[in-house]
């Protein structure tokens, strides 16, 4: 493995043993006996705000020895027009590894194919690795695994989430369902690409969670979409609520990745009822995202 550029390119041993690890550097955390990242300085371009992923990736450099040098769209030439394929070969020569949170996938292909470093997917338009993995992690710890589990998501059924989430449900071979207005559908292009018969479509939120394990939803809006209202109205009736989830396996998990818009995607009963499974999720960005950083390190 030689960078995180998405979970589509990542084989089931690979995702097995990224959660492994995380699992045991969870459990050592405080007390890692090696510090692989040690007198290393790992660079983090965002393009877009964020939270979790920046903290977690900040601390979690840290916490295994590095330096991470943060930078935004403001603070580099990036911002001004220079190639991308210039700015990486910069950096390739400087720092030792690339956390990058942009719009477009292929900018962050184009930065792996130019700077010779091992770059991080913190999130794109087009997928979510980091997340996946820390919801796969956290799923392992609440239900014991995805083995034989129904999946759900509830909402946007293209967005970089759900994009995730579909390739995850085949290369890990569990069901998936997908709730989503008909105009937030995946395109049958990519659905022949992705080639699952384990997954459904449907535009019926309660099909979708009627004896699933684990129930999945996200914003509406994904960032830079808050403007487009007449997509949000096309949500009416997609919220993951109390009567929604009476259908659902008897010992299922609810998570969302946050931010939450309680009233919108997710009630504000449902997110507290399930608070404990939600920031448990958000802890485990930094626990996946450790292990991601391991794994490159010794590649």
């Amino acid at each position: 493995m030689k960078h995180l550029l998405s979970i589509e390119e990542l084989s089931a041993a690979e995702i097995s043993g990224l959660i492994a690890n995380a699992q045991s550097l969870k459990a050592e955390r405080g007390k890692h006996a090696s510090q692989p990242l040690a007198g290393q300085t790992w660079a983090m371009i965002f393009s877009k705000s964020s939270t979790r992923t920046r903290v977690s990736f900040e601390v979690g450099i840290r916490e295994l020895g590095g330096s991470p040098m943060f930078l935004s769209n403001h603070d580099i030439q990036l911002g001004r027009g220079e190639p991308i394929k210039d700015t990486a070969r910069v950096l390739g020569r400087m720092v030792h590894g690339m956390i990058i949170r942009t719009f477009a996938q292929q900018d962050i292909i184009e930065f792996a194919n130019y700077s010779n470093l091992p770059v991080i997917n913190a999130l794109t338009d087009d997928e979510h690795p980091c997340q996946i993995l820390a919801d796969l992690l956290t799923v392992r710890e609440k239900i014991g695994g995805w083995e034989g589990k129904k999946f759900a998501f509830v909402g946007d059924g293209f967005s970089n989430m759900t994009r995730s989430w579909m390739w995850a449900a085949k290369i890990l071979k569990f069901k998936l369902t997908i709730a989503s207005p008909l105009a937030c559908q995946p395109p049958a292009s990519f659905l022949k690409t992705l080639n699952y018969d384990g997954l459904k479509i449907t535009t019926d939120p309660a099909e979708a969670v009627k004896d699933a394990d684990v129930i999945n939803t996200d914003v509406w809006l994904s960032m830079g979409q808050e403007g487009q209202k007449e997509k949000e109205a096309e949500f009416a009736g997609f919220e993951v609520n109390a009567p929604l989830l009476k259908s659902a396996s008897p010992c299922h998990i609810v998570l969302h990745c946050l931010p939450a818009y309680r009233g919108k995607e997710i009630s504000d009963e449902v997110l507290e009822a399930h608070a404990d499974t939600i920031f448990q999720q958000a802890e485990n960005r930094l626990h996946a995202q450790k292990a991601v950083l391991v794994a490159l390190a010794k590649a």
